[in-house]
């Protein structure tokens, strides 16, 4: 164990000495699979459907915060979706308009998770985003998953109904618009996840702020079932089933990467838990202090003894 302890203290480390370079890294390399995910499963417009407009746009946003990436991805998004159909687009438009007044006003600092939700969704692994969120955010990050999964399901209907869009010539654009919002508020799956993903941040964050020990590991296996248990619940009111392994398996990997994260960002020592007790004109405080776990790094010095030889040359003693 202490061998990983040591891995982790080297990793941050090498992470304060070079995050002016590791940061652009990261975000170029986020960009990289944000846009290559848009193109992989919509790529409607073949000029835009190349890895060289995808490197250029990350390369872009590795320089710049991640509220112009949500801001590309969605002018790429509306950019393909414009070639397959023109009311499709308009619902499009007045979708990211609507996340852009909801979301903005309220948390503007948490960008990365309407693009990191539909990734993870992607992945089949849903249930790790309301966990990481409510471990390392507020609850405001309800609105950023939940918009995040509804624009998953949105991206799902047009990749599976593209030949369809684009072919509804005969009908109206009324009634063309008509029954594409009557399919998308119509999907009692995205309804059940976005209420699945809205609980279980709940949960972990109350739980993870509780001042109890092992806290966030509490709220990681609190999360998990919360987010069971919604689950099973949508598949009793609505009729909303997903396969039992489908579901295992995504949420024993969402726990795997929940307890990395923990490892990494809260890693502290409970056994030396101190409680400190003080005072002011007006308040008595009681304060509980949790040491956090840090080890040092062994430091390994190569001496060199060593004479001459009749000939002149080193040797070691």
């Amino acid at each position: 164990m202490i061998a990983l302890w040591v891995f982790r203290e080297k990793l941050r480390s090498f992470y304060s000495r070079f995050d002016i370079f590791i940061n652009p890294l990261i975000r170029f390399v986020f960009g990289f699979v944000v846009f290559h995910m848009l193109n992989g499963n919509l790529g409607a417009m073949v000029r835009l459907n190349n890895v060289l407009v995808e490197l250029v746009l990350a390369l872009i946003c590795s320089v710049l915060p991640y509220g112009v990436m949500v801001f590309l991805a969605a002018v790429l998004l509306v950019a393909h979706v414009s070639s397959v159909s023109l009311e499709m687009t308009v619902i499009l438009v007045v979708f990211l308009l609507f996340i852009l007044f909801l979301y903005y006003g309220l948390q503007p600092g948490d960008s990365y998770l309407l693009l990191l939700t539909p990734i993870f969704f992607h992945l089949k692994i849903p249930y790790a985003i309301p966990i990481l969120a409510g471990l390392s955010s507020g609850l405001t990050s309800v609105v950023a998953v939940c918009c995040g999964t509804a624009l998953f399901y949105v991206m799902q209907y047009i990749r599976q109904n593209m030949g369809t869009l684009s072919g509804d010539a005969a009908l109206g654009v009324v009634e063309q618009l008509t029954q594409i919002l009557r399919t998308l508020f119509s999907n009692r799956v995205m309804v059940v996840m976005m209420a699945t993903c809205a609980v279980g941040i709940l949960v972990v964050y109350l739980i993870r702020r509780l001042s109890v020990n092992y806290s966030w590991a509490i709220a990681i296996v609190a999360g998990a079932l919360a987010q069971m248990a919604a689950i099973f619940v949508g598949d009793f009111l609505f009729g909303v089933s997903i396969p039992m392994g489908q579901l295992l398996a995504g949420l024993l990997l969402s726990l795997a990467l929940a307890v990395v994260y923990h490892f990494f960002v809260f890693a502290v020592d409970y056994s030396r838990t101190e409680y400190v007790q003080f005072e002011d004109d007006d308040y008595y405080y009681y304060v509980k202090a949790v040491p956090k776990i840090t080890v040092s790094l062994p430091d390994v010095k190569v001496q060199r003894f060593g004479g001459k030889r009749n000939g002149g040359e080193d040797y070691l003693d």
